[in-house]
């Protein structure tokens, strides 16, 4: 949008992305709800998923979150049996966490439950609208990047 006048657009444009971010919120949690873990344990298994096992400050680095209360999330979710705490084979003084097949298992069945939900809205849009907002988001998302700093 080189030159584009596109001021009148930011105020409607932030109102429409907090909204939409506020539903999948809302709406997801009441997912996590259905499977009993919080919203920070399923940040976390899915970290772990996407980065393999890390020590607890890794974790919470990634989190940003104080050690003391990474410490408490894992040593919640170890007792639901979605991670363990296993001694690095290189380093045995460094403990690394570990995903579970529970947590796994969990991180699929949350997708999938989440997945079926945005099926449903989507399939009331047209095939050139979703194919639209799939290439806006995407852009968006691609503009916004640099400016995330966790990993």
């Amino acid at each position: 949008m080189e030159n584009a006048n596109y001021e009148p657009y930011v105020a409607e444009i932030d109102k429409l992305i907090r909204r939409v971010s506020f539903v999948i919120k809302c709406r997801g949690r009441d997912i996590l709800n259905e499977f009993d873990i919080t919203t920070p344990q399923f940040n976390a298994l899915l970290l772990l998923a996407e980065h393999g096992d890390m020590t607890i400050g890794e974790l919470g680095n990634k989190m940003y979150l104080a050690s003391s209360t990474a410490t408490d999330l894992i040593d919640r979710m170890e007792r639901n049996g979605l991670v363990c705490r296993k001694r690095d084979a290189q380093d045995r003084r460094v403990v690394r966490l570990h995903m579970l097949d529970k947590g796994h298992q969990m991180i699929k069945e949350v997708l999938e439950n989440r997945k079926r939900y945005l099926s449903n809205i989507l399939k009331q849009l047209a095939d050139d609208e979703i194919e639209a907002l799939k290439k806006s988001l995407q852009s968006l998302y691609e503009l916004m990047k640099p400016e995330m700093k966790r990993d």
